[in-house]
């Protein structure tokens, strides 16, 4: 038994080059690592500049990017308790977010803008584990409206694990109807662009169901459906852009479905309509949809980011914990790999922190429901309480 799967291995390796068979299996645990000792420590990562987003590698790396003149990224081998110097993966470059881990073969995918969009796109892949950057040749197809998606600025992409389309990579993305400008937000749209080449060839997604909508989030849930989250900038009139906007995906991402208005969930400051762009990440916890939602928990500057916690995919939210009382701005959100260092870790990368720039808390699910306030909306569940 040990030599057929030594071949196989091989020969994986030699025909498709991929470095890592995690099966949806190890790459989500147990939910023990999660609980425990409440955990908490918040540090400063970037100085100056915008746009952060943040991952775990297969090996447990955290790398974190950021870049508004150049794209670059940083990388901590020990859960984050320590960062290494800056990493170049463009200059000059905007950073769109989106950045990918491929769980196939553990390369991770970048996208670089040439400035804020619509703009050309580059797409950048690391193959050892963040340390270097290659540009490489793709291909992102327009929708079924012939507009070509944009990548700014939103949350990171996964690897899908469960169901039909397991092993697809899927990012949000959206289309700027020609410019960022109010009086195009009517016709601006979120969306999502999908690989199952890993990352040769997108395919972009049907629109998100509501307009005036831009920068967003996935997850995938346990049963293989994807839930996205986004921020919306205009809604029509009776319908309210302040808090979020949410809808599910049953066919990989490629259409979406039950547009929901999630009332507990703010989307930005409360005092205007321009939203903030949130982080968001399924804890990877197998047969569990903990899904963990930041953004600012404010009634008028870009303040107070808070963290959200829901344990029916998406569907409530009970309870919620201040992370940092100061500048909390766009953030990025990801969930430590089983195995590693980073296991039962919640990583959340913010533009504010400390010293301004870009600053990194981690924390666990035990710190949320040590301290957490309940929202109302919703009961955490027996076994956590």
């Amino acid at each position: 038994m040990k030599k057929t799967v030594l071949l196989f291995t091989v020969a994986c390796t030699l025909l498709t080059g991929c470095k890592h068979l995690q099966s949806s299996s190890s790459a989500e645990g147990p939910l023990e690592p999660h609980l425990g000792e409440a955990k908490f420590d918040v540090q400063p990562l970037f100085p100056n500049e915008r746009f952060g987003n943040v991952v775990v590698s297969m090996e447990g790396t955290i790398i974190a990017t950021w870049g508004t003149s150049h794209v670059r990224a940083r990388r901590s081998e020990d859960g984050g308790q320590t960062w290494g110097p800056d990493i170049v993966i463009a200059k000059p470059g905007f950073q769109p977010g989106g950045i990918t881990v491929n769980e196939a073969n553990g390369d991770i995918i970048a996208f670089v803008e040439d400035r804020h969009p619509p703009a050309p796109i580059h797409v950048y892949v690391s193959s050892d584990d963040g340390k270097t950057w290659n540009k490489i040749k793709t291909n992102i197809k327009p929708d079924s409206k012939g507009n070509d998606p944009s990548m700014h600025m939103n949350e990171h992409g996964i690897t899908l694990r469960h169901g039909k389309h397991k092993g697809r990579l899927i990012r949000p993305s959206r289309w700027y109807a020609g410019q960022n400008h109010n009086s195009k937000w009517p016709q601006h749209y979120t969306n999502a662009i999908y690989s199952d080449n890993g990352g040769k060839t997108w395919q972009t997604s049907e629109p998100f169901p509501a307009n005036g909508t831009g920068e967003a989030t996935i997850a995938e849930l346990s049963d293989g459906t994807i839930y996205y989250n986004s921020r919306r900038h205009w809604a029509e009139e009776g319908a309210n852009p302040r808090r979020r906007w949410t809808a599910t995906s049953t066919d990989g991402g490629h259409t979406w479905e039950n547009l929901t208005f999630c009332e507990v969930l703010p989307d930005g400051p409360q005092n205007t309509n321009y939203g903030c762009m949130a982080g968001l990440t399924r804890l990877a916890v197998k047969g569990r949809d903990i899904l963990i939602y930041s953004n600012c928990d404010s009634p008028s500057a870009r303040v107070k980011g808070t963290v959200w916690a829901s344990f029916d995919g998406g569907k409530t939210w009970p309870i919620k914990r201040l992370v940092f009382e100061g500048r909390h701005a766009y953030s990025s959100l990801t969930s430590g790999r089983p195995g590693t260092a980073t296991e039962g870790m919640i990583i959340h990368h913010f533009e504010g922190g400390p010293k301004g720039g870009s600053a990194v808390a981690r924390f666990n699910l035990a710190w949320i429901l040590e301290g957490g306030t309940k929202t109302g909306d919703g009961e955490v569940p027996f076994d956590l309480n």
